[in-house]
């Protein structure tokens, strides 16, 4: 009954820093414009801080969920929508690199206005746009789809 317990436990906090990741990617994508204040700035940058908090927290819970509680890890690591759901969270990382450097150039500005890279912008469409995809990989994952028969 415990491990019930921490295993749902464990699941409901990797939901909850999904949730963060992607509300705070939503913010993002909404508030960023070609040029923005230096209030937005720094708002942004603490709003990239819950990010970047929310994906460590996502990563910690679902390397416990696989290695440590739920099922066996064999189940997570044979499966190949596991490996691109995984290949797909860690592109996600890679591509916040760049708007987290800008995010923290910024976050004392004092300029009356900031401009945005129009990279930073395309790379944090392209990454809601990825974690959009990870929950059909989930879902699918769950009902054994991928796995040998």
């Amino acid at each position: 009954m415990i491990d019930a317990m921490l295993d749902g436990l464990i699941l409901y906090l990797h939901y909850f820093a999904i949730f963060g990741l992607a509300g705070a990617l939503i913010i993002e994508n909404m508030a960023l414009k070609p040029s923005i204040s230096g209030e937005d700035a720094r708002n942004l940058a603490k709003v990239d801080a819950v990010c970047g908090g929310s994906a460590v927290a996502v990563f910690l819970f679902g390397l416990t969920l696989w290695l440590w509680v739920g099922k066996p890890s064999e189940f997570y690591a044979e499966n190949p929508l596991f490996q691109i759901k995984l290949g797909l969270f860690v592109l996600i990382i890679l591509l916040a690199i760049y708007p987290a450097l800008f995010f923290n150039k910024n976050r004392h500005s004092t300029e009356e206005s900031v401009a945005v890279p129009g990279l930073v912008r395309l790379l944090l469409k392209l990454e809601l746009i990825i974690l959009l995809i990870i929950p059909v990989l989930a879902s699918l994952m769950a009902r054994g789809v991928g796995l040998n028969a």
